[in-house]
């Protein structure tokens, strides 16, 4: 009898590889290569997109999906804000909203799971909008400045502006979520994370 992981799955490790392209996408962006570097962000949300629907299609939700699928958002959101924030300084602002929005989500987050030990609420649709929004935003932008050698700045304010309004909807309703939670004495939202990650082995016959 063969012991397998269930945290050992496709839609994880498509999480993982978010995180990964993360790093060629600093590099790409950086030396000013942007065709290659929307082409990292766009393989990394459609692993985003991907991920998801393999989780749901085949069963293959876990907690460690859960919680590393909203964190390969945050760090993806925030490292391709801070990119912008410095090509482009007068944007600054708007992106900010960015950067703190994952930022305290990503602290909200860490702070249920590892001191109250209690389950953060899944990816909902206004999350995932403010996601789709964000990366679309970002395409244009950068294949506009990179590919045609095009800056239209009020196209980039009003792009990023539409994201913000979103995704600080997104926070609100988050936190909304978060302090639920936080107030919830409902076994259902417990979670102990050494415990869960143990657990999810199950025994599997040997062919």
């Amino acid at each position: 009898m063969k012991i397998t992981n269930k945290n050992i799955n496709v839609p994880n490790a498509l999480s993982i590889l978010r995180i990964l392209l993360i790093i060629p996408f600093v590099i790409l962006y950086t030396r000013g290569e942007f065709v290659w570097a929307v082409v990292c962000l766009v393989l990394s949300g459609l692993s985003d997109l991907f991920d998801g629907i393999i989780a749901r299609r085949f069963h293959q939700q876990t907690e460690v999906g859960q919680m590393l699928d909203p964190i390969a958002d945050k760090l993806t959101q925030g490292t391709v804000a801070i990119c912008l924030a410095i090509q482009i300084p007068v944007l600054l602002p708007l992106l900010a909203v960015f950067v703190l929005k994952e930022l305290l989500m990503l602290v909200g987050g860490m702070f249920l799971v590892l001191k109250k030990k209690k389950r953060p609420s899944k990816a909902m649709w206004y999350g995932k909008l403010g996601t789709v929004l964000f990366y679309c935003s970002f395409v244009v932008i950068a294949a506009l400045k990179g590919i045609w050698k095009i800056e239209i700045l009020p196209l980039d304010i009003a792009l990023l502006s539409v994201t913000a309004v979103c995704m600080l909807y997104a926070l609100y309703r988050y936190a909304k979520l978060f302090f639920a939670v936080l107030r919830s004495t409902d076994p259902k939202d417990s979670i102990d994370l050494k415990s869960d990650i143990k657990a999810k082995r199950e025994p599997k016959e040997a062919e």
